[in-house]
């Protein structure tokens, strides 16, 4: 087997179920899991009939490359979203959702054969798959830790110069995973003035980007900056997804958009890894890429859910309100993020996944120590219910 593969670390989810051996959870309440992120209002009906309409696909090979209706129905959806005009046969390509594009993409373009130019620089709290797909792709991670002295945002400057040369890619999330942090023009700017200069290719992963709280203001993506820079989108890569814009994380369906020349290499290494789009669920992509009233829908319901739940936590736990996306980042009382999350689930039976098991050690720190994420996913009476339950657990704790 690949001895790469011992360089992976239990997945955060596998951590937590080793934090909870051997504890019983008060049989008297329900149990209300906000750990993981993923989206639990309901699928809307149309994507589903889509789907079913779509079985006739099921008799047919699928190309890679998804048809020329799906690709026309992203790039009409990117140009109602970023304002950019996409080429649907060379800058977009549909994937299995963004969690298998963003791995593959790195296995693709890293050149394992080469010394140098092997560095992938992630966020540090980060979605784990940046990792594995660094460490599979036979290069050195470099986490690049998110605090809150300077906002969670990514500060460029603690790279040491010297490393830039050997940077091959770096992973950014906007809306950020798990701080809900969203990158400003200024930020996007000062990442594309050092890969313009350094030569690396940028992995913007925007899976969260429809989840935000005021209607009409939607956060700066990637492509809307680099064209508001007048860059275009060269060494630029876009990742997107419909499970949590259209509450269909079964439908494994997603996007990847940006600069022509790594997308046709991007291609030609899908069309062996054998990542094809079955048509069935093509179908019911483009229905919901076409349709932008359930997205609303969906904004109004996480955003009812946070104006609920906040008031509650404020005075039991320390954070501040996201930019984007379903998360609370929540530093909690003590500092011990997993024995707070164990006891939670022991007395409350509530989940939420201790901050640690989202990070690694960088520059003498775990940034996620004395953190906990808490997806506010379920319904809007269990997150109250949830909070209530996390309040009585830090007043009983202090």
């Amino acid at each position: 087997m690949n001895p790469r593969l011992e360089q992976l670390h239990p997945y955060p989810f596998q951590k937590l179920r080793d934090l909870f051996a051997g504890v019983t959870p008060n049989p008297d309440l329900a149990p209300i899991n906000l750990s993981i992120g993923e989206p639990r209002h309901p699928t809307p009906q149309f994507i589903k009939d889509a789907l079913v309409a779509g079985l006739d696909g099921l008799s047919n090979y699928p190309i890679t490359q998804g048809s020329d209706a799906l690709r026309a129905s992203i790039a009409a959806w990117a140009q109602r979203r970023y304002g950019v005009k996409l080429d649907p046969a060379t800058e977009v390509l549909p994937v299995n959702g963004s969690r298998e594009a963003l791995f593959a993409f790195a296995q693709a373009s890293v050149d394992s054969s080469r010394h140098g130019r092997r560095v992938i620089i992630s966020p540090n709290p980060f979605y784990q798959i940046y990792e594995g797909a660094t460490l599979l792709a036979g290069a050195r991670p470099f986490f690049l830790n998110t605090l809150p002295e300077n906002g969670f945002s990514m500060d460029w400057s603690r790279v040491p110069e010297d490393l830039w040369e050997q940077v091959n890619l770096v992973y950014v999330c906007s809306p950020g995973n798990p701080t809900g942090k969203v990158l400003s023009l200024a930020d996007w700017k000062a990442l594309f003035d050092l890969s313009d200069r350094h030569g690396f290719v940028i992995a913007a992963d925007e899976c969260y980007s429809e989840i935000y709280f005021e209607e009409g203001a939607p956060p700066l993506g990637a492509l809307t900056a680099s064209q508001q820079l007048g860059r275009g989108f060269k060494n630029l890569i876009v990742f997107n997804s419909l499970s949590k814009r259209s509450n269909v994380p079964g439908l494994r369906s997603g996007m990847v958009a940006g600069d022509a020349a790594l997308m046709k290499a991007f291609l030609l290494y899908r069309t062996y890894h054998g990542s094809a789009m079955s048509p069935v669920v093509q179908a019911a992509s483009i229905a919901a890429w076409n349709d932008e009233a359930h997205v609303i829908e969906n904004r109004r319901q996480y955003a009812e859910k946070f104006a609920a739940v906040t008031p509650l936590l404020k005075d039991v736990l320390s954070f501040d309100a996201p930019d984007a996306a379903f998360y609370l980042w929540a530093r909690v009382p003590g500092g011990d993020d997993a024995a707070f999350a164990r006891g939670l689930y022991e007395t409350q039976h509530v989940t939420v996944l201790p901050g640690s098991f989202l990070a690694r050690d960088a520059a003498g720190v775990n940034p996620g120590r004395g953190f906990v994420r808490i997806a506010l996913v379920d319904s809007l009476d269990a997150c109250v219910e949830a909070a209530r339950r996390i309040v009585r657990f830090a007043g009983e704790a202090a």
